[in-house]
């Protein structure tokens, strides 16, 4: 008989033993509110299950960490012990600073600046574009 694949661990207790969060029920909150991608996939439920290789894109506060599992842990010991559950993966603050400031020169594609403010009608017309989809 081949051995059975680990059944993994849920995400929120993941995440409060690996030292992200300060407690399990924000871990959920966290979850709930959208804040954690699994390899790519957006998830809103707390008992998602997470394994080794995994990818966690996580959005808090004003950071966005990228963390890959490499150990589901047991418990939620010291820093030193947490740290050893993850590799990070997460873009260095510096390395975000250059994205911005090499794209604060361009143009969105399709933006065209204009000599002058725009028109009533042409403002309508952008609110009208902007409101309807949404």
């Amino acid at each position: 008989m081949a051995p059975a694949a680990p059944a993994g661990q849920r995400i929120d207790k993941w995440l409060f033993f690996a030292r992200v969060v300060k407690s399990r029920s924000l871990a959920q909150k966290l979850v709930q509110a959208g804040g954690v991608r699994i390899n790519g996939d957006k998830t809103d439920n707390a008992a998602r299950a997470v394994r080794p290789g995994d990818t966690l894109t996580i959005a808090r506060r004003d950071e966005i960490l990228v963390l890959k599992i490499v150990d589901p842990g047991e418990r939620r010991g010291p820093a030193s012990e947490a740290a050893t559950l993850y590799e990070d993966l997460s873009p260095t603050r510096e390395a975000i600073a250059e994205q911005k400031e090499a794209a604060k020169g361009k143009a969105a594609p399709g933006y065209q600046p204009s000599a002058r403010p725009p028109t009533k009608k042409e403002r309508r017309a952008h609110e009208r574009l902007r409101w309807d989809g949404a």
